[in-house]
């Protein structure tokens, strides 16, 4: 598509002959992203609801009242590709807000297309947010062209929580209450069929019946481990197929009391007390929190292959691309996002782990619990793989869940790996839209 940039063609959907066809879908972008009155009030888009929206509501006023001067005036759009259709058109369009969250393994489809600005380091560090301060694999997957387009929020990883009085039980805690490695995953079975002897209930579960990510996320982590070739880089995929193969053959093994479990069914299976221990992203640490109280205990996902690694993504901050920025807006937008981001241990209250390390490394988070037990995903990051495609809340990761969640129920793996090549060939064969 020579000439044709994301940008380039969201721009003729909102200036040119197509932009009746797209009037629905940026109607909404005039009045959600506004105008402002004054450099000291700034427009912040987000995507969280629930007890993470009230817990965000509640950082930024934090930082507002220790800001003189500076509003925030937040806006809260529905998660998922509705969020991100309407960041670009309002990028695209010139009424982008002055910052705005995105899933990080999303940079790669915003960034090379225009439709993001680099963020100042050294205005960050003028407030007191410093690059060494975050976590480091997190920075390395915000650069573009060697500057920073995203700032680390958090990162939200895959992990696994149990009953820790029935895992005591049964063996599985080490002395200090943290769960024994599993060496292998042929061990790692023998001990799932010890944990059902012992409770006398389910083995693990694990939600994905039907939803658009969750097979990916347990086969990312799990493929993770092996160190085996998934490059993306090229006009097709190279893949270990045999690896894969193998590691769809152990999903179904490792979630065979779970094969046609949804999301809330398996969550409602842990939390009331049927099965001891859950695949699970960390978002959900409060539901379970509110059920087994101090009975809960996290992991990272138990290392079953060669090296540690859990598929994970991180809420970070962007700033939409803007064609004259306001330079003293720009300014307290990012004295906000500094300020917001050294709230990392009030934001770990919602369960996911501060991008800011001296949060992590602090007393007060040593006493949080599970977070600081599953604090050491952060160290095993496994992200989408960096082409535009993929990332959460992408079609890429739905794709790759319904090639896989046959296999998982009992059908042919190597029919579900064949389906995944397929789909990322088909994907590779389409032209980046940056």
């Amino acid at each position: 598509m020579t000439g044709l940039t994301r940008r380039g063609l969201l721009r003729g959907a909102v200036y040119g002959a197509g932009a009746a066809a797209t009037a629905s879908a940026l109607s909404g972008c005039g009045s959600i992203a506004g105008s402002v009155t004054s450099a000291d009030e700034i427009r912040y888009w987000n995507l969280f609801t629930g007890p993470d929206g009230d817990l965000m509501k509640q950082l930024t006023r934090n930082v507002e009242k220790r800001t003189e001067g500076l509003k925030v005036r937040t806006t809260v759009l529905e998660w998922g590709p509705p969020y991100y259709t309407k960041l670009a058109m309002a990028s695209a369009g010139g009424r982008s807000p002055d910052v705005a969250i995105m899933h990080l393994t999303r940079l790669a489809g915003y960034a090379p297309g225009g439709l993001l600005d680099p963020w100042d380091m050294d205005l960050l560090a003028e407030f007191g947010l410093k690059q060494n301060d975050l976590n480091a694999t997190l920075v390395k997957r915000s650069l573009y062209q060697g500057a920073p387009y995203a700032i680390p929020l958090d990162t939200h990883p895959f992990v696994v929580f149990f009953d820790r009085d029935v895992l005591d039980k049964a063996g599985l805690l080490d002395g200090e209450g943290r769960l024994v490695p599993f060496e292998s995953p042929r061990h790692a079975l023998e001990l799932m069929d010890k944990l059902r002897r012992s409770g006398g209930k389910l083995g693990p579960v694990f939600g994905h019946s039907n939803d658009p990510a969750m097979s990916w996320r347990m086969f990312w982590s799990l493929f993770s481990q092996t160190g085996a070739t998934f490059d993306l880089t090229g006009e097709r995929a190279e893949i270990d197929e045999d690896t894969a193969v193998e590691v769809v053959r152990f999903m179904a093994e490792l979630a065979r009391d779970s094969r046609t479990m949804d999301v809330q069914t398996a969550i409602a299976a842990f939390a009331g007390g049927r099965s001891p221990m859950i695949f699970s992203g960390e978002w959900d640490m409060a539901t379970y929190q509110s059920t087994l109280k101090d009975r809960l205990g996290g992991a990272p996902i138990p290392t079953f292959y060669d090296r540690p690694a859990g598929a994970a993504d991180s809420h970070a901050l962007v700033l939409p691309h803007q064609d004259n920025p306001d330079p003293e807006r720009r300014r307290r937008t990012h004295q906000f996002v500094a300020g917001l981001v050294r709230s990392g241990l009030q934001w770990a209250a919602a369960g996911h782990i501060p991008a800011y390390t001296p949060a992590v490394s602090s007393a007060a988070y040593a006493k949080l619990r599970p977070q600081s037990e599953y604090a050491g995903a952060a160290k095993q990051l496994a992200l989408d793989p960096p082409v535009w495609f993929a990332g959460s809340g992408s079609d890429f990761q739905t794709r790759m869940s319904q090639a896989l969640d046959p296999a998982i129920g009992g059908s042919s793996p190597a029919k579900a790996v064949r389906t995944m090549v397929s789909q990322i060939n088909t994907l590779l064969a389409q032209p980046n839209p940056a």
